[in-house]
């Protein structure tokens, strides 16, 4: 069962890191560079508890639909998103967010995942998933951390920022 953790320093307060990580809109801009869309159910604001998002993007050189739903709910410290239908035999994505003791957030992600297709998908987490999803989810946070340093939720175009090549342990 792959699970992975990725911790983010955000110069914003967890109220701030918690709704902008909500936003659909700040979502798809963080993924622009897999061409992200929401389009389906929530597909702009802020999410809440029970809200469904379907995104759709490209990756791997298809094109890919997710429906997740927001599954708990405990502002400003937590959120959990789950697949509801997708590519994924499991897709949960647990989102913490605690100050810093300065003003900021500490993000952490915890994502448990597994394919489909039983030994061919072990075989993907263990080959490619496990480097390709780690990566995806710090692209986004970068741009998230970029973003929360300015008014809003805007930034020019997403990072695409160079990734140090490393290949997470995966229980």
């Amino acid at each position: 069962m792959p699970r992975f953790d990725i911790t983010t320093a955000l110069l914003a307060s967890p109220q701030r890191a918690f709704e902008a990580c909500l936003d659909v809109e700040a979502h798809t801009r963080s993924m622009a560079a897999s061409s992200e869309q929401a389009v389906g159910g929530t597909t702009h604001g802020h999410l809440t508890l029970g809200d469904t998002v379907t995104f759709q993007a490209r990756h791997f050189g298809l094109t890919w639909r997710l429906t997740a739903r927001i599954t708990a709910y405990e502002p400003p410290g937590y959120f959990m998103d789950e697949q509801e239908r997708g590519p994924f035999k499991r897709w949960k994505h647990g989102h913490r967010f605690e100050p810093d003791g300065a003003g900021g957030t500490v993000m952490r992600d915890v994502i448990d995942f597994a394919s489909p297709l039983g030994v061919l998908g072990h075989i993907a987490d263990a080959t490619v998933l496990a480097w390709y999803m780690p990566r995806l989810i710090r692209s986004r946070n970068a741009y998230l951390a970029s973003a929360l340093r300015r008014p809003g939720l805007t930034a020019p175009q997403p990072l695409r920022s160079k990734h140090r090549r490393s290949f997470p342990t995966v229980p």
